[in-house]
């Protein structure tokens, strides 16, 4: 039994399918009043044309037998052509949003059936294939973290039970392991809050003023003594020592520990990790560049990404994952951008610019 007073207006399934049925009727009406205009408005102008200038019964059948079939002609040729040129791709492309709307992004709109839509089509398909490509990383998201949450939890789960059970002794070497999953555990949750919020807007800076010379002494002095063990050269190239400048020195000093943290682990012994600093018009540019093993050109479109790594395996635990990913959120909250450059063999290069 239906109850039409809890739903007043119909249901909105039916009321898309009149919604979309008047749409399809609507082109036909267009081109029947279309029609029947041009027929009466082109009769008219050409009755008074010819009686205003010629007379005869010869001239008046000629006009009435001929005009309305030439007028008809005239415009079934022109809406024929209007059609094929504005119509048809107008139609492919509202019916490529229908579609997308309806949750199908792997939809295209044809690039060659209409050049006077030529350029509409390509932004609409690229900003499909973006959403497409955001939708399965949304996909991916979940199966990623539950891949990054599954080995610390089998460790922790399996020392602990050992120790329950006295398979292992609870000694300070158990202890420290367990300890260190659950610090890796700890650091994972935190980098994606810190994604999140960033990726959200809403993750709180705090912008000071500071010497960038400051800033590279720092990094210098917490990286010197591991890129020493390695056999890495780690150099600073300042183009001001006395440069200051505006921004959250925390947040900016974990993005460049991070591109340190990477080089130093992608880079063999002998190679060298420079950072440098210049001026820029809108304000300053930081190049980090290394002699390290590079990254792959097909690769370099997703380092940005959750979770990505070169290595596929994912055999490295020494990281979350997470780190270029949130490098990328911090620099666009301070309204900068950051860019990658690499070639096999050769080494790294990442550029990253903030204004003033």
């Amino acid at each position: 039994m239906t109850h039409d007073h809890e739903n007043p207006h119909g249901s909105p399934h039916r009321f898309q399918r009149r919604w979309r049925g008047g749409r399809r009727f609507f082109p036909f009406a267009i081109f029947f009043f279309s029609v029947l205009s041009l027929f009466i408005g082109g009769t008219a102008a050409i009755l008074y044309l010819i009686f205003s200038e010629y007379s005869g019964v010869r001239n008046i059948w000629l006009l009435v037998c001929g005009a309305p079939f030439a007028i008809i002609l005239f415009a079934i040729i022109t809406i024929f052509t209007l059609y094929a040129r504005l119509g048809r791709p107008l139609g492919q492309i509202f019916s490529a949003i229908d579609s997308v709307a309806e949750g199908n992004l792997s939809v295209r709109v044809p690039e060659d059936n209409s050049p006077q839509f030529q350029e509409l089509i390509k932004r609409f398909n690229k900003m499909v294939s973006e959403l497409e490509r955001a939708d399965q990383q949304r996909r991916n998201l979940t199966t990623d973290i539950a891949h990054e949450l599954r080995t610390p939890l089998h460790i922790i789960q399996g020392n602990l039970e050992g120790i329950i059970d006295g398979v292992y002794q609870p000694t300070s070497e158990h202890i420290n392991n367990t300890l260190d999953e659950t610090k890796l555990l700890a650091r994972l949750v935190n980098d994606l809050q810190t994604l999140s919020l960033a990726e959200a807007g809403q993750l709180p800076l705090h912008p000071t003023r500071f010497l960038l010379a400051d800033l590279l002494a720092d990094l210098t002095s917490s990286f010197s003594a591991q890129a020493a063990s390695l056999g890495i050269s780690l150099q600073t190239n300042i183009y001001d020592p006395s440069k200051e400048f505006s921004a959250d020195y925390d947040r900016l000093n974990q993005v460049l520990s991070n591109l340190i943290s990477n080089a130093l682990r992608h880079t063999p012994e002998g190679g060298k990790i420079s950072i440098e600093t210049e001026a820029i018009i809108s304000g300053v540019r930081i190049v980090v560049r290394d002699t390290g093993e590079g990254i792959p050109a097909e690769q370099i479109p997703f380092i940005f990404d959750r979770f990505w790594r070169g290595d596929k395996s994912r055999t490295g635990r020494t990281n979350s994952g997470l780190g270029l990913a949130i490098a990328k959120q911090l620099i666009h909250a301070h309204h900068g951008t950051i860019e990658v450059q690499s070639e096999i063999g050769t080494g790294t290069i990442f550029t990253i610019e903030l204004p003033e």
